[in-house]
């Protein structure tokens, strides 16, 4: 494995471009010129997904007994969006390019030097004109004719066949203005001057029905979280299960976002994997348990206990999300945020952003947030419908109560509540309700929620998993050879399989029956053409672990090794010589 840190801008280029040609990550709708934030994923990408979304649906229902899966439509009433803020709120702020008309996230301009040069207008010989005042920035180094073509080549794009051809557009009253050495005011392509920053509500619109008209006006999804919430009494009552529990789901979500960038990594439309993990108030923990176990370093995360509260519950959740990464070969990148109060929602207690180091830098991965009763109290304001669970232990445990006790309990909350530094302190009658509601064994979760991107989660695999070497014969010519080392559970292929020669029939016959073996229980790529070496060298890159060549001791050519095939490990280059009859086994044990 290479030993110095390559550059990032190059090694992203790499990336994009092994993506492509190796299947993993095409361009949507490339021969009409593509769809700006939208990506599709070929064979070996589909199957790279299909992995990762099965490990993360095994880790969260297969291997647990507390929670269960729900698949939900992308479209849904609209009125889920308006209860859950998304509608009034799920905004970023963009600015407008002068120039262009092109927006970007008023908090993703870099920052940028040069000198501003303003124009009184510009026209052209077909007789259409601007007469607005055009300011834009000239780059640091950039020559004054480079930057006159340019100015008159966005001019031109931006005006259509009216203003003829760019380069005989005239710019009038040109005048240089001032120096400067860290912008954040101008369009980071165009370098034309940005408008003010305002709202832009990244919701994607569609029509529900025939007329199409407001009356029919919904939302694709911006998250498959409001469905977990809208039906989460339907699989509490269904289900027969108990708090603590959780209700996971992976879907489709789409996002009209500004500056889709850095590949698939800030897409229009992707894949997220969210569990919402219910569990019971502290209030309702403590009249159980007696007591909440408090949070300090080195505590026991490995099973979950009784009275764990809200702040056990998000630690143990984070444990979880780094072991499952740690499973997937991502444990040695990745880093963590814990976001201050300043950054919290006004109803969260707490959110960490578990980062990963990309070659773009080091961005956010998975969200894992306490959410406090938010959610599911929003939507039963607006449903009017009952989002409350019955407790039999919390009922019985509050009956044996004192009045003292339930007081001192009451007034608790009334000390926690006017010490809130977001958000308005529930007003005390409010918090005497709530404790009568609670002491008869009724409450409204609260809730845990890990949240992941499953396009994130397959560049982060494959970012990391890109390797070069250098490699260079006898003869001293170097080649560079791309390998993609991926965990073997995730590899898109897991072994491909080869005879040593094609032009030897019982070889070929032989290869196919082993491969006949194996493909049932695994993705497999038989491969006879070009010479071993490259046949691995092609399995390298498309980041296959396993390499099952047939060779004549195969036939028996060395009787002691009939019917062995030779395995060649990818990482280390080991070869081991496995009988076909044990071949399944040796190879589902490394994977």
């Amino acid at each position: 494995m290479s030993d110095t840190k390559p550059d990032p801008i190059a090694q992203m280029e790499k990336i994009v471009s092994l993506c492509k040609r190796r299947g993993f990550i095409y361009p949507s709708s490339e021969i009409y010129g593509g769809c700006g934030g939208v990506w599709d994923y070929g064979p070996l990408g589909a199957e790279l997904k299909r992995n990762l979304r099965e490990a993360w649906w095994r880790a969260m229902t297969r291997d647990r007994e507390d929670i269960l899966g729900l698949d939900a439509c992308i479209l849904m009433n609209p009125a889920i969006w308006k209860a859950s803020g998304h509608v009034d709120t799920f905004a970023d702020m963009m600015r407008e390019c002068s120039l262009t008309n092109k927006r970007v996230r008023a908090d993703h301009v870099e920052a940028q030097a040069g000198t501003v040069m303003q124009f009184t207008g510009a026209k052209a010989a077909t007789g259409w004109s601007i007469s607005r005042q055009i300011t834009v920035l000239m780059k640091q180094g950039e020559h004054i004719e480079s930057f006159r073509k340019r100015v008159r080549a966005l001019i031109g794009q931006n005006a259509g066949a009216a203003a003829g051809k760019p380069e005989e557009i005239e710019l009038l009253g040109e005048q240089k203005t001032e120096v400067v050495t860290a912008s954040v005011d101008f369009h980071p392509e165009s370098g034309g001057l940005l408008g003010e920053s305002r709202p832009f509500n990244l919701m994607l619109r569609t029509y529900l029905g025939p007329t199409a008209t407001e009356a029919d006006v919904t939302y694709l999804r911006p998250e498959t979280a409001q469905a977990i919430f809208a039906q989460f009494k339907n699989v509490f009552d269904s289900s027969r299960v108990k708090v603590p529990f959780g209700i996971c789901q992976i879907g489709k979500a789409f996002r009209n976002e500004v500056t889709p960038k850095n590949f698939t990594f800030r897409s229009r439309e992707f894949e997220q994997m969210e569990l919402e993990f219910f569990i019971k108030p502290d209030e309702a923990v403590e009249i159980i348990s007696g007591e909440v176990a408090k949070w300090s370093d080195g505590a026991d995360l490995s099973e979950p206990q009784p009275n764990w509260g809200w702040e056990m519950w998000h630690r143990y959740w984070v444990d979880q999300r780094t072991k499952f990464y740690q499973n997937i070969g991502l444990g040695d990148v990745l880093e963590y945020y814990w976001q201050t109060p300043a950054d919290l929602a006004h109803y969260a207690r707490a959110c960490v952003d578990i980062l990963c180091e990309f070659p773009f830098g080091t961005e956010e991965l998975e969200g894992i947030a306490a959410r406090g009763a938010f959610d599911l109290t929003a939507h039963q304001q607006a449903s009017t419908k009952s989002q409350e669970v019955f407790d039999e232990d919390l009922k019985n445990a509050a009956a044996k109560l004192t009045p003292e006790q339930k007081e001192a309990l009451i007034q608790k909350r009334l000390a926690a509540e006017q010490a809130k530094v977001k958000g308005e302190p529930m007003p005390e009658a409010d918090v005497r309700a709530w404790f009568e509601r609670l002491f008869k064994g009724n409450y409204v979760p609260h809730v845990i929620e890990p949240s992941a991107g499953l396009d994130r989660m397959a560049l982060a695999v494959i970012a990391k998993a890109f390797d070069e070497t250098v490699k260079t014969d006898d003869k001293g010519k170097s080649e560079t050879i791309t390998v993609l080392r991926f965990h073997p559970r995730v590899a898109p292929i897991k072994c491909g399989v080869f005879p040593l020669l094609k032009n030897k029939p019982e070889l070929v016959a032989k290869a196919r029956e082993v491969y006949a073996l194996l493909k049932p229980h695994m993705n497999c790529f038989y491969d006879e053409t070009a010479s071993i070496g490259r046949r691995y060298a092609r399995q390298d890159e498309a980041g296959t672990p396993f390499g099952v060549t047939i060779d004549f001791d195969t036939l028996g050519e060395k009787p002691e090794l009939l019917n062995t095939v030779t395995v060649r490990e990818r990482d280390s280059n080991a070869q081991h010589r496995i009988q076909i009859s044990e071949l399944l086994g040796w190879l589902q044990a490394r994977l």
